[in-house]
């Protein structure tokens, strides 16, 4: 059993909304950020990124830092650039790239599904990273940016969300990057009860992208609970905000991966080493794209090449050592280039799949890295298995399109 609860969300007015909303700070380089910055007084980056221009300057994920934060955003919500919604409502989002269109219902996830396993997820998390957005959460109360959630698709609630996006939207407007959005705010009751019903008779959710800030929503109300001599389990601190996509409207994409060097070895000694596990193909500058699972493409040196493992190596009793990321990593990276640990090795690199085959060439051929991989994306029931039998994927295997922009629907746990 699901929850999905309403609330009272904060959103840009509907004239300012598309200057508002930003992109996460590590999506830009500074010189991007810069630029926003300086050009555009009101969008979400500021909140982001407080001390723009300040000569005075706080230490990285500090309280200082976060309190600064805290006051752009009471400041826009001053200046009304910012506007709580009356009525707790639910939200209906569309984002569409490249003529594909990605629906899903923005509400909050409730901390005690997170901690019952009704929402489950398949990523580890770093304790540090854990704790730093928790501190981030205890000052600034905000949660900016939904975490993305999926589920096996619910005739139910792809019947109300058919119905409710044939209206005319609340938000609708156009990003930088050619990028439609739009929004529906849904506070008619009886459609509120609708939703939250059907998300009762699903009996699981999954995290799709966000692993870290729903492990620190759950730290923080723990804490809080402990503090509080009160505690009701009805307080904003119980919930986070997610968007719920059906699997049908996400798009799980690949971590192709870039390394710096061979090793020590030249490209004929690579080779050989590659084919003790790997029927190894040259296909010169005809570019290796994975048709199917247990393939490879490699660029090395200009040259494409074709990787399938031998038959002899397939081993589908582990979910997750049976995936392409682990069988790349216990075949080439880690016997072979030497990477053992690839959260902390500066030798390898992540491209996601939505950057295309001509983001790995660049980087190979200008120098900087010597060698690409290109893997073949995750598959939807390989991410279920692997969550409900509690195991865990390694790091970088999926990349989730679509990503919602910071600032569109915020919620407060205090305003």
């Amino acid at each position: 059993m699901a929850i999905i609860k309403p609330f009272k969300g904060i959103t840009p007015t509907a004239e300012n909304v598309a200057r508002v909303v930003s992109r996460p700070f590590d999506f830009y380089s500074k010189e991007q950020r810069s630029v926003i910055l300086d050009e555009n007084p009101i969008s979400f980056l500021h909140i982001i990124v407080p001390e723009h221009k300040s000569d005075i300057k706080s230490e990285p994920n500090s309280p200082d830092l976060f309190r600064k934060s805290k006051s752009r955003f009471k400041t826009f919500l001053d200046k009304k650039i910012l506007v709580q919604d009356a009525e707790p409502s639910l939200y209906v989002y569309t984002q569409v790239i490249s003529g594909k269109s990605h629906t899903g219902i923005i509400g909050c996830a409730s901390v005690e599904d997170y901690k019952n396993n009704v929402i489950r997820k398949h990523e580890h998390t770093i304790t540090e990273r854990e704790e730093t957005l928790k501190n981030y959460l205890r000052v600034c109360d905000i949660n900016a940016e939904p975490i993305c959630m999926t589920y096996r698709p619910s005739p139910e609630i792809a019947a109300i969300t058919d119905d409710i996006t044939t209206r005319k939207p609340d938000f609708n407007f156009i990003t930088a990057d050619s990028i439609r959005h739009k929004l529906w705010k849904i506070n008619i009751e009886n459609e509120v009860a609708q939703i939250t019903a059907a998300f009762a008779a699903i009996p699981a959710i999954y995290i799709a992208d966000g692993h870290h800030r729903s492990a620190s929503s759950a730290l923080l109300a723990e804490e809080l609970k402990a503090e509080n001599p009160n505690h009701t389990g009805n307080e904003a601190y119980n919930y986070f905000m997610a968007i719920y996509f059906p699997d049908n409207e996400l798009q799980i994409c690949e971590f192709n991966r870039i390394v710096k060097d061979l090793n020590g070895m030249n490209t004929e000694r690579f080779l050989e080493k590659l084919s003790e596990n790997f029927k190894v193909k040259a296909t010169g500058t005809e570019v290796v794209k994975p048709k199917s699972q247990k393939q490879f493409g490699m660029y090395l040196e200009q040259n494409w090449y074709l990787l399938e493992l031998r038959n002899k190596l397939l081993n589908e009793s582990n979910p997750v050592k049976s995936l392409d990321v682990s069988l790349l990593t216990e075949l080439i990276l880690s016997p072979v280039l030497g990477i053992q640990d690839q959260r902390t090795d500066k030798r390898i690199g992540f491209i996601s799949g939505t950057k295309g085959v001509e983001e790995l060439i660049r980087k190979v051929d200008s120098g900087n890295w010597k060698i690409a991989f290109t893997l073949f994306p995750v598959q939807g029931e390989q991410f279920y298995t692997i969550a409900d039998g509690g195991y865990f994927m390694p790091p970088k295997s999926t990349y989730i399109e679509p990503k919602l922009r910071s600032g569109l629907v915020v919620y407060a746990l205090e305003v």
